[in-house]
């Protein structure tokens, strides 16, 4: 019998390898199984004490509980040009540690087309921020005729390389459109000029845009300002090709009307939410899909202990939901606790036998274990026989 190596290798390594691989999220750089909590940022009201973000968290995607007593957790006075920020939009970059923020620079008790400008936030621990206001009358000429900018949003764009924010604006008596810019590489500046996104057959106003990266498509998630005050769908595999699919049916399920939308996945399923303000009405309605076109109401499902205007949620770890709990506790904080480690997969495993060619005989055994911290494998070897 030729000398060799017997190596006894569990069945589990294999599958746990290309596991790891496909859980990273198509994002950023954070594996899908070392999220534990949501994250949902908003603000609360119309008058400027209520124009501020906040911070609320969910175990589960359904109940969400406000940090800080449903008080700010960023000083509108200090990052905004008005005093008061609006319609907050957060997204993990793909670095995977980095936040970009970006909300409307606004007080709405001076009037709907009162403000010219947005601010771009940036942090690496979701509790400290740096913070750039963009006026766009003082940043591009030929805006005059300037009334409102409203609601940006982030997403990164793969065939640029880039961060694209896009957000609405309103010139004159003109309808609503959906501009563009990509940010510098620090995220304190756009470059070039802003450029229309999406502009409807009709042409008529749009506003409140949420883009979602799906299956290789692209989904815009607007809201039909002045007429229908609803949520629809437009489709592309190029954010900036100028060619559009819309659907021609409302996404809300109500008759109220609706706006800033807000869609996420839920963690480890193939159902995303899609959330919209009746802000006529005074409440947040939350839908359920698989598909991104058919949705269905869950209102028995979702509580909150806050009632949140305009805002977005991304999943976030162990370590994001100790810090910012641990920074802004409050008195009510439900169902929150903070896990000791992400959930592992468990997994079923044989042994199988590779043969190497050696000068003697020796099995090895080769186990996994999830290691204290925040649930890495490691995977240690011992000679056995």
């Amino acid at each position: 019998m030729k000398n060799k190596f017997l190596i006894s290798l569990l069945t589990c390594l294999l599958p746990l390898w290309v596991g790891a691989q496909q859980a990273t999220s198509d994002n950023n750089n954070v594996a899908e199984k070392d999220y534990v909590a949501y994250l949902f940022t908003y603000f609360t009201g119309n008058h400027i004490s209520e124009e501020a973000v906040c911070y609320a968290v969910s175990m589960d995607g359904y109940s969400y509980w406000a940090l800080n007593d449903n008080k700010p957790v960023i000083d509108s006075k200090i990052i905004s040009s008005t005093g008061g920020v609006r319609d907050p939009h957060i997204l993990r970059c793909e670095d995977g540690k980095t936040f970009y923020m970006v909300v409307t620079d606004m007080v709405s008790g001076n009037g709907w087309d009162s403000n010219r400008a947005m601010v771009l936030l940036k942090s690496t621990d979701l509790v400290n921020w740096s913070h750039s206001i963009i006026n766009m009358q003082k940043r591009y000429t030929g805006q005059e005729k300037l009334k409102r900018v409203w609601a940006p949003q982030t997403i990164f764009d793969p065939e640029a390389g880039k961060y694209m924010v896009y957000w609405s604006m309103k010139y004159g008596d003109s309808a609503d459109v959906i501009y563009y810019a990509y940010a510098n590489a620090d995220f304190t500046d756009l470059e070039g000029e802003p450029k229309p996104l999406f502009i409807p057959e009709n042409k008529k106003s749009c506003i409140d845009g949420d883009i979602v990266y799906k299956d290789g498509i692209f989904h815009l998630f607007y809201k039909t300002e002045g007429h229908g005050n609803g949520i629809k769908v437009a489709t592309t595999r190029s954010l900036t090709s100028g060619e559009w699919t819309e659907q021609p049916d409302y996404k809300q399920q109500t008759t109220d009307a609706v706006e800033g939308a807000g869609t996420f996945k839920l963690i480890g399923q193939d159902k995303y939410i899609l959330m919209y303000d009746v802000y006529t009405k005074g409440r947040y309605q939350f839908t359920e899909t698989t598909d991104l076109k058919n949705f269905k109401s869950i209102d028995s499902e979702v509580k909150m202990n806050f009632h949140p205007r305009h805002g977005t949620i991304i999943p976030i770890t162990r370590g994001e939901l100790k810090r910012i709990t641990d920074q802004w506790p409050s008195k009510e904080m439900g169902d929150i606790k903070v896990p000791n480690n992400p959930h592992t997969p468990r997994f079923s495993c044989r042994s199988r036998n590779l043969v190497f060619p050696s000068d003697q005989e020796v099995l090895y055994l080769l186990y996994h274990r999830r290691s204290a911290g925040l649930g890495r494998m490691v995977f240690h070897c011992f000679l056995i026989g």
